[in-house]
């Protein structure tokens, strides 16, 4: 039996703050909440990144904004440029988005190019980046050629969705995922994980992050569970589907 904490639980959270109708006080608010909750990250949008960075400072989470968001369809050099700004202003970490078409087309050294450029920019001063291959749009196929790609560019997570598709993160996704990475990429499940027990099934394969817009909910749940000694993983043959594909 895999018991853990709530801590570990806060610890796999970027809180997510992107919908696009937030306004500055409710990012504030966010922040504050993610801090409270001891989230890993907080991922905001980029016009915001300044904003969380002065209020996350020195609190241990880590500002993140995306790039090329939400259909990575941005020139490389623009990719390049909203990386550096954001690392400028404070970000730790970068989540890119693929670029979708020009996957699509077979055009994977133009991706991987895209990707590496992103990459090599962020990690130049210790940032890290998340690259979203957007899985509602591929196979089971296409999701192994693009972790192939990331890990080539050197990106440090794969991750799954950027919440716009027509559907996010899916358990069968993120094994092929998991097993078409090294280990010392990370995994990231990003759209659907709503309920503490859909946390504990991306956990159980191999998911390490997980966005998150129901964290004050979630943690809570944990802490209620880890009281009663029932914050366990699943085994593997236990894991169910994300709720909101159930």
């Amino acid at each position: 039996m895999n018991t853990i904490t709530a801590l570990d639980i806060a610890g796999m959270i970027d809180h997510s703050l992107l919908n696009p109708k937030y306004t500055r006080q409710e990012v504030e608010a966010g922040c504050r909440l993610a801090e409270e909750y001891r989230c890993v990250t907080v991922c905001v949008k980029p016009c915001d990144a300044a904003l969380a960075y002065g209020i996350l400072k020195g609190s241990g989470v880590i500002t993140t904004t995306v790039a090329g968001f939400p259909h990575g369809s941005n020139l490389t050099e623009i990719k390049t440029l909203e990386t550096r700004r954001a690392i400028e202003e404070g970000c730790g970490e970068v989540d890119m988005v693929m670029n979708i078409g020009r996957f699509l087309s077979g055009d994977y050294n133009l991706v991987q190019d895209d990707i590496s450029a992103v990459v090599e920019e962020a990690h130049r001063v210790g940032a890290r980046v998340k690259v979203i291959l957007e899985n509602a749009y591929l196979t089971a196929d296409q999701i192994r050629k693009a972790c192939e790609l990331a890990a080539a560019a050197g990106a440090d997570f794969t991750k799954t969705s950027t919440g716009y598709a027509p559907y996010g993160a899916r358990i069968a996704d993120l094994r092929i995922m998991r097993a078409n990475t090294p280990l010392t990429m990370q995994v990231k499940a990003a759209g659907g994980v709503r309920q503490l027990d859909d946390a504990l099934a991306v956990r159980a394969v191999g998911a390490s992050r997980f966005g998150c817009t129901t964290t004050e909910k979630m943690i809570k749940e944990a802490r209620e569970r880890e009281a009663r000694g029932e914050l366990v993983v699943p085994g593997d043959s236990e894991v169910r589907e994300l709720a909101y594909l159930r």
